[in-house]
Protein backbone atom coordinates (compact mmCIF):
# COMPACT_ATOMS: atom_id res chain seq x y z
CA UNK A 1 0.00 0.00 0.00
CA UNK A 2 1.25 3.47 -0.89
CA UNK A 3 2.52 5.57 2.00
CA UNK A 4 0.27 8.55 2.74
CA UNK A 5 1.19 12.08 1.78
CA UNK A 6 1.20 14.30 4.85
CA UNK A 7 -0.43 17.66 4.16
CA UNK A 8 -0.43 20.95 6.03
CA UNK A 9 -3.28 22.95 4.53
CA UNK A 10 -3.35 26.69 5.22
CA UNK A 11 -5.83 29.42 4.45
CA UNK A 12 -4.18 32.67 3.36
CA UNK A 13 -3.58 35.50 5.82
CA UNK A 14 -6.13 38.21 6.47
CA UNK A 15 -7.14 40.79 3.84
CA UNK A 16 -9.05 44.06 4.15
CA UNK A 17 -11.98 42.38 2.42
CA UNK A 18 -12.01 39.59 5.01
CA UNK A 19 -12.49 42.25 7.67
CA UNK A 20 -15.27 43.91 5.63
CA UNK A 21 -16.99 40.52 4.96
CA UNK A 22 -16.64 41.28 1.26
CA UNK A 23 -16.59 38.35 -1.17
CA UNK A 24 -13.25 38.05 -2.95
CA UNK A 25 -13.68 34.94 -5.08
CA UNK A 26 -11.12 35.19 -7.88
CA UNK A 27 -10.57 38.95 -7.46
CA UNK A 28 -6.90 39.42 -6.67
CA UNK A 29 -6.85 41.11 -3.26
CA UNK A 30 -3.55 41.43 -1.32
CA UNK A 31 -2.93 40.72 2.34
CA UNK A 32 -3.40 43.57 4.80
CA UNK A 33 -0.89 44.38 7.55
CA UNK A 34 -2.38 41.74 9.85
CA UNK A 35 -2.29 39.18 7.06
CA UNK A 36 1.36 39.84 6.34
CA UNK A 37 2.14 39.46 10.05
CA UNK A 38 0.18 36.20 10.14
CA UNK A 39 2.07 34.89 7.10
CA UNK A 40 5.42 35.71 8.68
CA UNK A 41 4.43 34.04 11.95
CA UNK A 42 3.19 31.01 10.04
CA UNK A 43 6.43 30.64 8.07
CA UNK A 44 8.53 31.07 11.20
CA UNK A 45 6.45 28.51 13.10
CA UNK A 46 6.85 25.89 10.37
CA UNK A 47 10.58 26.53 10.13
CA UNK A 48 11.06 26.35 13.92
CA UNK A 49 9.01 23.17 14.34
CA UNK A 50 11.11 21.31 11.83
CA UNK A 51 14.42 22.79 12.98
CA UNK A 52 13.62 21.77 16.55
CA UNK A 53 12.73 18.15 15.74
CA UNK A 54 15.52 15.98 14.37
CA UNK A 55 12.99 13.33 13.33
CA UNK A 56 10.73 15.74 11.45
CA UNK A 57 10.71 15.35 7.69
CA UNK A 58 11.43 18.49 5.65
CA UNK A 59 8.69 20.15 3.65
CA UNK A 60 9.05 18.63 0.18
CA UNK A 61 7.07 21.34 -1.60
CA UNK A 62 4.69 24.25 -1.11
CA UNK A 63 1.71 24.47 -3.47
CA UNK A 64 -0.34 27.64 -3.56
CA UNK A 65 -3.30 29.19 -5.29
CA UNK A 66 -2.04 31.73 -7.80
CA UNK A 67 -4.20 34.48 -6.31
CA UNK A 68 -2.16 37.19 -4.59
CA UNK A 69 -3.42 36.70 -1.01
CA UNK A 70 -2.48 33.02 -1.08
CA UNK A 71 0.72 33.58 -3.03
CA UNK A 72 1.97 36.17 -0.51
CA UNK A 73 1.25 33.78 2.35
CA UNK A 74 3.04 30.94 0.57
CA UNK A 75 6.03 33.15 -0.21
CA UNK A 76 6.48 33.85 3.52
CA UNK A 77 6.57 30.09 4.12
CA UNK A 78 9.06 29.62 1.28
CA UNK A 79 11.39 32.29 2.66
CA UNK A 80 11.28 30.81 6.17
CA UNK A 81 11.61 27.13 5.24
CA UNK A 82 13.48 27.12 1.94
CA UNK A 83 10.97 24.70 0.43
CA UNK A 84 10.20 25.12 -3.29
CA UNK A 85 7.01 27.01 -4.13
CA UNK A 86 4.68 26.10 -7.01
CA UNK A 87 1.46 27.86 -8.05
CA UNK A 88 -1.67 25.96 -9.04
CA UNK A 89 -4.98 27.55 -10.18
CA UNK A 90 -6.89 24.48 -8.98
CA UNK A 91 -6.41 25.79 -5.43
CA UNK A 92 -8.26 29.06 -6.15
CA UNK A 93 -11.24 30.22 -4.13
CA UNK A 94 -14.74 29.40 -5.35
CA UNK A 95 -15.85 31.53 -8.28
CA UNK A 96 -18.65 33.76 -7.00
CA UNK A 97 -19.79 35.51 -10.18
CA UNK A 98 -21.86 38.63 -9.48
CA UNK A 99 -21.28 38.23 -5.73
CA UNK A 100 -17.58 39.06 -6.04
CA UNK A 101 -16.73 42.44 -4.56
CA UNK A 102 -19.94 42.69 -2.53
CA UNK A 103 -20.50 42.40 1.21
CA UNK A 104 -22.80 39.76 2.69
CA UNK A 105 -25.37 42.50 3.43
CA UNK A 106 -25.27 43.79 -0.15
CA UNK A 107 -25.83 40.30 -1.52
CA UNK A 108 -28.83 39.78 0.77
CA UNK A 109 -30.32 43.07 -0.40
CA UNK A 110 -29.74 42.66 -4.15
CA UNK A 111 -30.42 38.93 -4.57
CA UNK A 112 -32.50 37.67 -1.61
CA UNK A 113 -33.52 34.42 -3.33
CA UNK A 114 -30.01 33.69 -4.58
CA UNK A 115 -28.63 34.51 -1.12
CA UNK A 116 -31.03 31.96 0.35
CA UNK A 117 -29.66 29.24 -1.95
CA UNK A 118 -26.15 30.28 -0.90
CA UNK A 119 -26.95 30.14 2.82
CA UNK A 120 -28.65 26.77 2.47
CA UNK A 121 -25.62 25.39 0.59
CA UNK A 122 -27.63 24.03 -2.34
CA UNK A 123 -25.02 21.73 -3.97
CA UNK A 124 -25.84 22.36 -7.62
CA UNK A 125 -26.63 26.08 -7.32
CA UNK A 126 -24.10 28.60 -8.70
CA UNK A 127 -24.00 32.38 -8.10
CA UNK A 128 -25.40 34.51 -10.94
CA UNK A 129 -22.98 35.75 -13.63
CA UNK A 130 -21.43 39.19 -13.32
CA UNK A 131 -22.19 41.98 -15.78
CA UNK A 132 -20.03 41.73 -18.93
CA UNK A 133 -18.20 44.98 -18.17
CA UNK A 134 -16.88 43.65 -14.86
CA UNK A 135 -13.42 42.30 -15.59
CA UNK A 136 -11.53 39.85 -13.39
CA UNK A 137 -14.70 38.34 -11.97
CA UNK A 138 -14.90 34.56 -12.15
CA UNK A 139 -17.96 32.64 -13.38
CA UNK A 140 -20.07 31.36 -10.51
CA UNK A 141 -19.25 27.81 -9.41
CA UNK A 142 -21.55 25.37 -7.65
CA UNK A 143 -20.35 23.54 -4.55
CA UNK A 144 -20.27 20.36 -6.64
CA UNK A 145 -17.95 22.02 -9.15
CA UNK A 146 -15.68 23.36 -6.41
CA UNK A 147 -15.49 19.98 -4.68
CA UNK A 148 -14.54 18.23 -7.92
CA UNK A 149 -11.94 20.88 -8.78
CA UNK A 150 -10.34 20.72 -5.33
CA UNK A 151 -10.31 16.91 -5.30
CA UNK A 152 -8.62 16.81 -8.72
CA UNK A 153 -5.99 19.36 -7.71
CA UNK A 154 -5.35 17.55 -4.45
CA UNK A 155 -4.77 14.23 -6.18
CA UNK A 156 -2.49 15.82 -8.77
CA UNK A 157 -0.36 17.54 -6.14
CA UNK A 158 -0.30 14.89 -3.40
CA UNK A 159 0.25 11.75 -5.50
CA UNK A 160 3.94 12.44 -6.34
CA UNK A 161 4.76 12.97 -2.65
CA UNK A 162 3.97 9.60 -1.07
CA UNK A 163 5.68 9.42 2.32
CA UNK A 164 6.52 13.15 2.23
CA UNK A 165 5.16 16.36 3.74
CA UNK A 166 3.71 19.14 1.58
CA UNK A 167 2.04 22.48 2.35
CA UNK A 168 -1.07 23.67 0.50
CA UNK A 169 -1.93 27.38 0.69
CA UNK A 170 -5.42 28.27 -0.48
CA UNK A 171 -8.70 29.86 0.60
CA UNK A 172 -11.63 29.45 2.95
CA UNK A 173 -13.77 27.66 0.38
CA UNK A 174 -10.94 25.24 -0.40
CA UNK A 175 -10.30 24.57 3.31
CA UNK A 176 -14.00 23.84 3.73
CA UNK A 177 -13.91 21.30 0.90
CA UNK A 178 -10.78 19.63 2.28
CA UNK A 179 -12.43 19.19 5.67
CA UNK A 180 -15.56 17.74 4.07
CA UNK A 181 -13.55 15.37 1.87
CA UNK A 182 -11.54 14.17 4.88
CA UNK A 183 -14.57 13.65 7.15
CA UNK A 184 -17.22 12.60 4.60
CA UNK A 185 -19.37 15.62 5.43
CA UNK A 186 -22.14 16.32 2.94
CA UNK A 187 -21.86 19.52 0.91
CA UNK A 188 -25.10 20.87 2.36
CA UNK A 189 -24.21 20.06 5.99
CA UNK A 190 -23.87 23.19 8.16
CA UNK A 191 -20.28 24.07 8.92
CA UNK A 192 -19.27 23.46 12.55
CA UNK A 193 -15.49 23.78 12.05
CA UNK A 194 -13.34 26.90 11.81
CA UNK A 195 -11.59 28.27 8.73
CA UNK A 196 -9.24 30.74 10.38
CA UNK A 197 -6.76 32.84 8.44
CA UNK A 198 -3.26 31.28 8.57
CA UNK A 199 -4.38 28.36 10.76
CA UNK A 200 -2.57 25.02 10.41
CA UNK A 201 -4.70 22.08 9.27
CA UNK A 202 -3.18 18.57 9.11
CA UNK A 203 -4.37 15.85 6.72
CA UNK A 204 -3.25 12.51 5.32
CA UNK A 205 -3.89 11.67 1.64
CA UNK A 206 -3.73 8.36 -0.22
CA UNK A 207 -5.31 7.36 -3.55
CA UNK A 208 -8.01 5.65 -1.48
CA UNK A 209 -9.01 8.83 0.33
CA UNK A 210 -8.08 11.45 2.88
CA UNK A 211 -8.23 11.58 6.67
CA UNK A 212 -8.12 14.38 9.22
CA UNK A 213 -5.22 14.55 11.69
CA UNK A 214 -5.67 18.01 13.23
CA UNK A 215 -7.57 21.19 12.44
CA UNK A 216 -7.50 24.93 13.08
CA UNK A 217 -4.25 25.21 15.04
CA UNK A 218 -3.65 28.95 15.58
CA UNK A 219 -1.26 28.68 18.53
CA UNK A 220 1.44 30.35 16.45
CA UNK A 221 -0.85 33.39 16.04
CA UNK A 222 -1.83 33.75 19.69
CA UNK A 223 -5.48 33.39 18.61
CA UNK A 224 -5.19 36.21 16.05
CA UNK A 225 -6.84 34.26 13.20
CA UNK A 226 -10.06 35.63 11.68
CA UNK A 227 -12.65 32.94 10.95
CA UNK A 228 -14.92 33.25 7.92
CA UNK A 229 -16.93 30.89 5.79
CA UNK A 230 -15.49 31.65 2.36
CA UNK A 231 -14.00 34.74 0.78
Amino acid sequence: MQQPTRIIAVRHGETAWNVDTRIQGHLDIPLNDTGRWQAERLGRALAERHAGDADADPIAAIYSSDLQRARQTAEAIRVATGAPLNLHPGLRERGFGAFEGLTYAEIEQRWPQEALHWRKRVPDWAPPPAAPERTGVAPGESLLQVRDRVARALAELAAPHAGQLIVLVAHGGVMDQLYRLATAQELQAPRTWQLGNAALNHLLWTPEGMSLVGWADTSHLEDAGLDETST
